[in-house]
């Protein structure tokens, strides 16, 4: 009998301590296996590595590898146009169930303009071409033509991850980044309530480095948030369709222009 009882205490050891190899678990019960968390060379905190990998890799706000071509494409401190007001050249229309008809109207009230058409639910176009992971900035002016929903949803790179700046969403005043920590632009800590007029154009410019997402709206700082140790995501649903870098309206027609972007300068 002892020695069916030391054959026991060999095989339950041997599957815990296994177990603790392994895996990790986290508070909620969810584990995640050690071999499919980044790789040593980044930086993972202890508190990183008690979640699910997925959810590691949202926690990481400075990028594993940039894209050699983004760093050729963008030079620190000099803006690059992304839209030529001519087409849809470095765009690409967003697979959208419902989207409308998205068009180039080169004499939008005397500019050329992109033009986002209302639709059943989302439309959008997505940029083909690559773009920095962090320390950028994206702008460009945005006018809401019709509708009572979100006429920007800007897409961006956060590091290893991506999240959406949306203005005018849940009814037409909501400003604010989905998602931080599980809430989105309607409940977490970057959520503003702004009016916005139809017929009006509003400049937009939005900053991401590893330590912060800062947004401005006509010049002044409308979102100042700190992200280390945070986790930075997108929304769930076919809004990640807009990534990496993409616009988007729900049930609203918007019209963009002088779009562009650039590395911050190095001192930044």
């Amino acid at each position: 009998m002892n020695y069916l009882k030391q054959i026991s205490y060999l095989i339950v050891s041997t599957i815990l301590v296994g177990g603790a190899i392994g895996c990790q678990t986290d508070q909620n019960g969810a584990t995640a296996t050690v071999g499919s968390l980044p790789p040593p060379s980044v930086k993972v905190t202890t508190e990183q590595r008690q979640v699910p990998p997925e959810i590691a890799k949202e926690m990481i706000h400075s990028p594993i590898k940039e894209d050699p071509r983004a760093k050729a494409l963008y030079k620190p401190g000099q803006w690059v146009s992304l839209f030529n007001g001519k087409d849809l050249t470095g765009w690409k229309v967003t697979d959208f169930a419902g989207h409308g008809e998205i068009e180039v109207e080169k004499a939008f009230k005397g500019q050329p303009a992109l033009m986002l058409p209302m639709g059943e639910t989302l439309t959008g176009v997505t940029f083909t071409n690559p773009v920095p992971k962090t320390n950028f900035e994206v702008e460009m002016e945005i006018q809401k033509v019709d509708g009572n929903d979100f006429f920007c949803g800007l897409t961006f790179p956060v590091g290893e991850t991506h999240a959406s700046l949306i203005m005018g969403g849940w009814g037409g005043a909501v400003v604010g980044i989905s998602s931080l920590d599980g809430s989105d632009a309607s409940e977490n800590d970057t959520t503003e309530y702004i009016k916005f007029d139809n017929g009006k154009w509003f400049k937009v410019r939005q900053r991401v480095t590893p330590t912060k997402l800062e947004t401005w709206l006509d010049g002044d700082k409308l979102i100042d948030q700190e992200i280390e140790g945070r986790r930075v995501h997108m929304r769930f649903g076919e809004i990640e369709l807009s990534a990496p870098l993409g616009l988007a309206t729900f049930q609203t027609t918007s019209a963009f222009r002088s779009i562009r972007i650039r590395r911050l300068p190095e001192s930044k």
